[in-house]
């Protein structure tokens, strides 16, 4: 089966070649003239147009020493043969102008808080730039199957898993270790990574490895077990629960 189709495209584009070829000839006026825009010899040109012939059962040139003529089927081929490859050149610089111009939906999935503070003041600008574009904005602090959610691009922190995915760097975060004042008189401020394991956390759970928080100590990557008491799944619910006088969050900026 997978021979056949094969046999069917590479049959597929000879016939455009013979056409084209043959459309050529008489634009230029014979075989020599075509050959020079083509790219071949003139008996290669010659040995494409009798294929053509040849697979149509019909003469489409007089051929003479001094010059090509049509014969009465020629001049109808001709004509039609015309049409199709300038109806194939349209299609052909068509798609390759859309390639090169952004058009369409795009799906994005993005973070609520990225959303809210960095992509949302853009968006004006980037409608603006690309009016054939119309974008649609999921957020949410879920990962999420870009296939199943039906999104063709996700913005996350972190590193990417899935071997199937693109992953473009385009910015660096920041990580931060926050506590309320409130925690802090009541608890004491941790002095060491160690410490931490003492003290309430606050958890993003989405993340993978969320209860293991890595520092840098002494130069060094340590990666601490921490404890933790409250587990959320949004940035923002981990942010109120902060400012609500509560526990110590490590929190991704």
């Amino acid at each position: 089966m997978f021979r056949n189709e094969i046999a069917e495209l590479e049959s597929g584009m000879s016939n455009i070649t013979d056409l084209r070829t043959f459309v050529q000839v008489i634009e230029r006026g014979g075989f020599a003239a075509a050959s020079k825009d083509l790219g071949i010899t003139p008996s290669g040109v010659s040995k494409l147009v009798t294929r053509l012939e040849d697979r149509l059962g019909v003469r489409l040139l007089h051929r003479t020493t001094r010059r090509l003529s049509l014969t009465p089927e020629g001049e109808t081929y001709h004509l039609r043969a015309r049409d199709i490859l300038a109806a194939i050149d349209d299609a052909e610089a068509e798609v390759s102008r859309a390639g090169q111009r952004p058009r369409g939906r795009l799906r994005v999935n993005c973070l609520p808080a990225f959303a809210l503070n960095q992509l949302a003041p853009t968006l004006s600008k980037f409608l603006a730039q690309y009016p054939e574009v119309e974008l649609e904005l999921t957020v949410t602090d879920r990962l999420i199957d870009l296939l199943a959610e039906n999104a063709d691009i996700a913005i996350r922190s972190g590193p990417v898993d899935d071997p199937s995915l693109v992953a473009r760097k385009f910015g660096e975060i920041q990580r931060g270790l926050f506590a309320s004042p409130e925690y802090l008189a009541r608890r004491g401020a941790p002095r060491t990574p160690d410490a931490l394991r003492d003290h309430d956390c606050i958890v993003l759970k989405l993340f993978p490895g969320s209860l293991r928080w890595p520092f840098y100590d002494n130069g060094q990557v340590r990666v601490i077990d921490i404890r933790s008491r409250i587990q959320v799944d949004s940035g923002e619910a981990a942010l109120k629960s902060l400012t609500q006088k509560a526990l110590a969050v490590y929190r991704r900026l």
